[in-house]
């Protein structure tokens, strides 16, 4: 069986908010840093330390939310924002520009999967992903085919 989905265009806004929350997630043990040092303020009574530890965390998140954001206007990631129609089957995802011109994703290249309540999330690494919401699919046979895909592939549980 081929899924075969209807156009959909990745919005700059809906790309930012998986990106940051995959970042998180990814990189989670960064917030122990500040909280390490909130501690440390604490017991030692200085609480420059603290304000330092407040400021380095939102440094860190704005630098994460400027590199996504840049991303969506870059031209070298123009890729990831234009409109795209998929063919997913069990070999491979292909992102079709038109009926005749597309580009082929194995299987191998997605590091892991996630469910969503709105669809599926793709994920080939930090900063590039593949959303598939529920509404460009035809059917609700299709979202449970891809699902299972997802599960053979071991990408979810």
């Amino acid at each position: 069986m081929i899924i075969k989905t209807k156009k959909y265009q990745l919005e700059p806004k809906v790309y930012r908010k998986l990106a940051m929350g995959n970042i998180n997630k990814q990189m989670w043990w960064v917030y122990t840093i500040p909280v390490a040092l909130s501690g440390l303020s604490l017991a030692i009574g200085e609480h420059w330390i603290w304000i330092l530890a407040l400021v380095a965390t939102v440094l860190w998140l704005a630098f994460w939310w400027i590199q996504f954001t840049g991303i969506s206007s870059l031209p070298q990631y123009k890729t990831m924002f234009e409109r795209y129609s998929y063919d997913i089957d069990s070999r491979q995802i292909m992102m079709k520009v038109n009926p005749r011109q597309g580009m082929p994703i194995t299987w191998d290249k997605i590091q892991r999967a996630k469910r969503e309540k709105g669809g599926f999330v793709l994920y080939v690494g930090k900063a590039q992903l593949f959303y598939f919401p529920k509404k460009i699919f035809n059917n609700d046979a299709e979202i449970k085919f891809l699902e299972s895909i997802l599960k053979r592939k071991e990408l979810i549980k």
